[in-house]
């Protein structure tokens, strides 16, 4: 049984925490204690930190086995660099944006196994890749991907089960994709294109900052990830993006000055926020195209998940918490121990790893389902 600790108890890292609490020892961290009794009443030790002050996360992962990051995207590099400086073994969700494989030399001369966004996608999805790398010769890969709430509510139909400041950043983050091997660079929310999915009907998919590491670790012509989202949706937050809602600088109102994201952030949040027991769902559908053996092949791998009513957990916690876990669980069995920062593409590429994850994930009705054919 090893000691874990988990930085981080909203929705993803509170399902994460239980997941791991019935084969391990497990401590959750937050200044938030909103979900405390839940995770106690589950056997997750809980302490109230503010895990924001400097220096405060290399003293508090002293003693533990293995570090679980689920702190939203603006925390996320510092917390990985304070992890790793203290020689602690870590997997993270964070959406951050900074370069965190910049820490990969850390990482090394500390001896760590950092494995980095691991989450449904980024995280599943570049495993998936990773798989199919190392035993074809993969030309195209293209990932749509979205979490939502299965009742469409006027007037954003959108719910955020992570950070809803990192949801706002994939709405602003410039998108880059792959093509011809050239990176390109575009608008997010741009490229708009409408698709139609067996179990939910149609959805709008639009470029999004999702490649992330595959960019620098993947040599592939041609690579695409696109976020999904009800159809309308991309309209109205264009209108708030272009009127400045989600601006960063200052602007005075009355003599006072205030940043227009943080009003934003104020007015909407309490309307994304998933209330209990309100169900949720992610869909993903990965198209990988190439040749194996010679043979010009395509696979597919769908996607549909939906809120667990019997565990109280929420779809996209299952999806990204439970790859984490997985991977978690992968280190600490010595089944995966490649030092240094390593993306979930890295983990793919490893002998066993996809599937020990594709098992684990199956055994909490996380499906995948796979299809391939010959083109």
């Amino acid at each position: 049984m090893a000691k874990i600790i988990v930085l981080g108890t909203g929705l993803i890292g509170s399902a994460m925490a239980v997941d791991l609490a019935s084969n391990h020892e497990v401590t959750a961290l937050d200044l938030n204690t909103e979900l405390f009794d839940r995770l106690e009443k589950k056997g997750v030790k809980t302490k109230q930190v503010d895990l924001s002050k400097s220096g405060e996360i290399a003293g508090q992962v002293s003693g533990y086995d293995l570090v679980i990051g689920a702190l939203p995207g603006h925390m996320g590099f510092r917390c990985l660099e304070d992890v790793i400086s203290a020689g602690k073994h870590i997997v993270d969700i964070s959406f951050m944006p900074e370069d965190y494989l910049s820490l990969d030399d850390l990482a090394k001369k500390k001896s760590v196994t950092a494995v980095v966004d691991c989450g449904v996608a980024p995280g599943m999805g570049n495993m998936i890749l990773g798989y199919h790398d190392r035993q074809m010769e993969v030309d195209d890969f293209c990932c749509y991907v979205g979490g939502l709430p299965k009742k469409r509510e006027w007037p954003y139909e959108y719910k955020a089960v992570f950070s809803p400041i990192d949801v706002i950043e994939e709405y602003t983050r410039p998108a880059r994709y792959v093509e011809n091997r050239r990176v390109i660079i575009r608008e997010a929310l741009s490229d708009l294109e409408l698709l139609d999915f067996q179990m939910v009907g149609k959805l709008e998919a639009w470029n999004s900052d999702g490649l992330r590491s595959l960019i620098t670790t993947m040599d592939i012509p041609n690579m695409i990830e696109k976020t999904l989202r009800y159809p309308g949706t991309t309209e109205y937050i264009k209108v708030l993006r272009e009127t400045g809602f989600f601006s960063y600088d200052e602007v005075s109102i009355s003599g006072k000055k205030i940043r227009p994201i943080d009003l934003t952030a104020k007015l909407l949040f309490p309307k994304w926020k998933l209330q209990e027991g309100e169900s949720d769902m992610t869909v993903m559908k990965i198209i990988i195209s190439g040749k194996e053996e010679g043979i010009a092949v395509q696979y597919k791998y769908d996607l549909y998940d939906e809120y667990d009513p019997e565990t109280e957990v929420h779809s996209m916690a299952r999806t990204t918490g439970y790859t984490c876990t997985a991977v978690a669980d992968l280190i600490l069995a010595g089944k995966f121990n490649r030092q240094g920062v390593c993306p979930p593409e890295f983990v793919g590429q490893e002998p066993g790893s996809f599937e020990y994850v594709r098992d684990y994930l199956a055994a909490r009705k996380v499906q995948y389902k796979m299809e391939r054919k010959e083109t």
